[in-house]
């Protein structure tokens, strides 16, 4: 997960349509609302008066695919104050669109989450999209409307998992994905959040078809965290339970997650009654009480806690869909161990600079 103080959460990329002829030039059809955007209350308002596309794909032809709506969510504020945010989010959505493909019937939905003085600036770097050889819609939320909705649900958590005191209420966008299922519209069944400082290396769709792949009982898909920054925070469970997996490396031990790259299956979240007990503050306190855990990585921290507990509810994303750069614990303590988490074989699909590391260039 990228720095919490930056605010943000990134994606894009997809090719130019260069197509000459008419049929092609029906294929490529693709819809972006004007300068602004499309707001959450009007797009809520317009699903709800449209069916619902079907949650997986479901073959047409022989080899083809069902058309689908696929929703791409990012945070990005405080950009007026970071052109390093501004350049990691235009460097992300180049690489989206240097290799996007989509299915002729399928669109993309861009949430962006942003605040006033950051609005102008995303949407401007989503104009980008108007050369994307597929239908697409950008969709602005306001940051203080969605946490004004998000702070009663995840208030009690704050205190576990946020820097500080923990009970700041801003704090609560930190905590988006987690209660995603109880603010977005039931019309929407799937959504992937990303973070803004990532590189994509293959085709964002392939990534929206690991939600096919989710074991029964599964709600989210996520990555490993790959430094030993949970092995750190669990300290004191480990020390009292030398026989633990809790905090080890993979392939066997629990590293913990990262949520740079997240898959959120909202219907499968609306339905877990398992996942729902999770986010009462009776829940929290005996969670965070036997694994004497305190954390500061908003989302991410919670859950790695309740992958700890519940392991079942998540699919495991392979680690080149979130190969994260970050090397910030081999040099303060962990040099010896490191390695067994920072591995990851296999051909890249999605970097992560995480902690501002640079990301290979092509």
């Amino acid at each position: 997960m990228a720095a919490l103080s930056g605010a943000a959460r990134g994606w894009a990329r997809w090719q130019p349509c260069a197509l000459a002829a008419a049929a092609a030039l029906a294929v490529c059809a693709f819809y972006y609302l004007g300068g602004g955007g499309e707001t959450f209350s009007s797009a809520t308002r317009r699903l709800r008066a449209t069916p619902p596309a079907p949650a997986h794909r479901h073959p047409q032809r022989s080899g083809e695919a069902a058309a689908r709506e696929l929703h791409l969510l990012m945070m990005f504020t405080k950009a007026e104050r970071s052109p390093a945010l501004r350049a990691k989010g235009q460097a992300a959505l180049r690489s989206l669109l240097r290799h996007g493909r989509l299915g002729g019937g399928d669109a993309l939905h861009i949430h962006l989450v942003t605040d006033g003085p950051s609005r102008d600036i995303g949407l401007g770097l989503l104009r980008d999209l108007r050369g994307a050889a597929f239908r697409h819609q950008v969709i602005v939320h306001d940051v203080n409307e969605l946490t004004e909705k998000l702070f009663p649900i995840v208030e009690a958590m704050q205190k576990h998992f946020s820097a500080g005191s923990g009970t700041y209420y801003s704090d609560s966008i930190f905590f988006l994905s987690v209660a995603m299922h109880r603010i977005m519209p039931k019309e929407i069944t799937q959504v992937i959040q990303v973070d803004l400082d990532l590189k994509y290396k293959t085709n964002i769709r392939d990534l929206f078809d690991e939600f096919d792949n989710f074991p029964e009982g599964a709600v989210i898909g996520i990555a490993r965290e790959m430094q030993p920054v949970y092995r750190h925070t669990f300290w004191q469970y480990r020390r009292e339970n030398p026989q633990t997996k809790v905090g080890e490396p993979p392939p066997d031990g629990l590293p913990g997650f990262n949520s740079g790259v997240l898959l959120l299956n909202l219907e499968a979240m609306r339905q877990s009654k398992l996942y729902n007990q999770l986010l009462e503050p009776s829940m929290l306190q005996n969670l965070t009480g036997k694994y004497h855990f305190k954390g500061h990585l908003g989302d991410q921290d919670f859950f790695t806690m309740v992958g700890m507990e519940h392991p079942e509810l998540f699919h495991v994303l392979d680690c080149t869909w979130n190969r994260q750069l970050c090397t910030w614990w081999k040099d303060h303590g962990y040099s010896d161990v490191f390695d067994q988490y920072f591995q990851c074989k296999g051909e890249v699909k999605i970097y992560h600079g995480n902690c501002n590391t640079p990301i290979p260039e092509d």
